[in-house]
């Protein structure tokens, strides 16, 4: 793999798009024009961000940040795919992470927020380089998700200790009205999960929500954080019918950040009508 620093710098470049903030249900409450660039400077040693907001209407906002090195709550693969955000979990505080994916000159980024352990908002982040020709993608659907997905995973640590790479098998499919039946395996074993379709929410038995979102982007995570329960936090980005990745931010029983898994699927098959 590259280094922290170089998987950073797959990020460089003025990204233009917008900050679409949305309730736990994924309705939106706000929608605003953003222009974000990062730059390189000392022969790329240091990275220079500029945060610009640009609501109509209304003055610009602008935040800038200077950086020569990495904090200790993110990671980065070698695409520039990335996560931020808490290292722990702690009682009657606020908590959250972000999560970033990059592809043909665009990115998706999810930020989810919980105030004492329940879930807040989340904000929906879509952007493209100026010479982006890959057009965005549409509202993810239920129907996307349906087939077998066989795909592989790398998994970093926030100890450096060395990535695990292994193959997983995800298969979703339609059950009853309104259910979906979802079997996901890997070389730990297999987990067979239930959910209830709302519209573009699904409900999980397990206390997960997915919620379908603009540009092929899915979030995912639990609606409400307990005390000594393990949890992960994901977004997903199908990047055309038959592709899709998904980056998940693992926490353990202790609410400690253990791990950053990057997975990315392939559709083998689709569910018959």
């Amino acid at each position: 793999m590259k280094s922290q620093w170089q998987c950073l710098l797959e990020n460089i470049g003025e990204w233009h798009g917008s900050f679409t903030r949305l309730s736990p249900q994924g309705e939106v409450i706000e929608d605003t024009p953003t222009l974000v660039s990062l730059e390189g400077l000392n022969d790329n040693k240091t990275v220079h961000q500029i945060v610009r907001r640009l609501p109509p209407n209304l003055p610009p906002e602008e935040k800038v940040f200077k950086y020569s090195s990495l904090g200790r709550g993110i990671l980065l693969f070698d695409d520039g795919a990335f996560s931020s955000g808490s290292i722990q979990l702690a009682p009657f505080s606020q908590f959250g992470a972000e999560l970033g994916l990059i592809a043909h000159k665009r990115r998706l980024r999810l930020v989810q927020l919980f105030n004492n352990g329940q879930l807040e908002r989340l904000t929906l982040i879509r952007e493209k380089l100026q010479d982006a020709t890959t057009p965005e993608k549409l509202p993810l659907t239920v129907d996307d998700l349906v087939g077998t997905w066989q795909g592989e995973a790398c998994t970093i640590y926030p100890d450096w200790r060395s990535p695990d790479t292994y193959q997983t098998t995800l298969k979703i499919e339609r059950g009853e009205e309104n259910e979906l039946l979802q079997q996901l395996t890997t070389g730990k074993g297999s987990i067979a999960s239930k959910a209830t379709i709302n519209g573009k929410v699904i409900c999980f038995d397990s206390g997960y929500q997915v919620l379908l979102l603009p540009d092929g982007a899915s979030s995912t995570c639990p609606v409400e954080l307990k005390a000594n329960t393990g949890f992960f936090l994901e977004v997903g980005w199908l990047k055309s019918p038959t592709e899709r990745q998904r980056l998940i931010r693992t926490y353990n029983s202790q609410g400690e950040w253990v791990n950053l898994t990057l997975v990315t699927e392939y559709r083998l098959s689709q569910q018959s009508p």
